[in-house]
């Protein structure tokens, strides 16, 4: 079969008329740069042109809900970002969206809730910031402009006072002080008392990021008894 025909088929089952299936074909065929295969045999497609087909067939009917399973395999950075943006669009007209993936940092771009599943286990539930800020440890890093006594004083009265986890040069030319606050000290505490003594040009936050989770739980740190090297993430977007 030729590409067009066979997503026209697949659009006639979902209960689109002949005229309307051929109007959204055409205009996602163009979206995606793949106008030109319309008319090309199925079996000539490459996996990441398949893909493409199956993802255009999946979403033409506009339906309420939407699973996708390892979407961005097979694909290349600006085509995935491509992708992306469609699944956040379709997110923003309404749908939901089960999104099933072992790419961690596809979840921190696209997510709003996550589940883990772990050898059949719900090992990790809930809304993505909310659990990568649950598992931060207060770490704070702040990297400042000074010579090298200022920087060796600072880094020792810091770690007399708070805990200095890291210390380093950039290549920028600044340095950096990571540091870990104790439940009784504020941030604000310690931004002042530094900003009193240094030129600070950046102060955030070091949030783990959902793959260091995702490391910690799955190896079983976090989660008594469940311990594997087999995982299988499930991750879905709400409206």
């Amino acid at each position: 079969m030729r590409v067009g025909e066979q997503a026209l088929f697949f659009a006639r089952l979902k209960g689109m008329s002949r005229s309307e299936a051929t109007r959204r074909l055409k205009r996602w065929f163009e979206k995606f740069g793949i106008e030109a295969w319309w008319n090309r045999r199925v079996e000539e497609l490459s996996k990441g042109m398949a893909q493409k087909v199956q993802f255009i067939i999946t979403v033409l009917h506009e339906p309420e809900l939407l699973i996708f399973d390892e979407p961005f395999s097979g694909f290349d950075p600006i085509n995935a970002n491509l992708l992306k943006e469609e699944i956040l669009e379709l997110k923003r007209r309404g749908a939901t969206i089960i999104f099933s993936t072992h790419n961690m940092s596809s979840v921190e771009e696209i997510c709003d809730h996550i589940t883990l599943i772990n050898r059949s286990h719900n090992v990790l539930s809930g809304p993505v910031d909310e659990i990568r800020r649950s598992y931060g440890e207060r770490l704070y890093r702040i990297d400042f402009v000074g010579d090298d006594p200022t920087a060796e004083t600072l880094k020792q009265t810091v770690a007399e006072r708070w805990r200095l986890v890291r210390s380093e040069v950039l290549e920028s030319g600044y340095r950096s002080l990571t540091v870990q606050l104790p439940a009784d000290s504020t941030v604000r505490d310690l931004l002042s008392w530094v900003s009193e003594r240094v030129d600070v040009r950046n102060f955030v936050e070091q949030i783990p990021s959902m793959n260091d989770i995702f490391i910690r739980v799955v190896g079983g740190k976090d989660v008594a008894g469940v311990r594997s090297a087999s995982q299988e993430p499930s991750v879905s977007l709400e409206r």
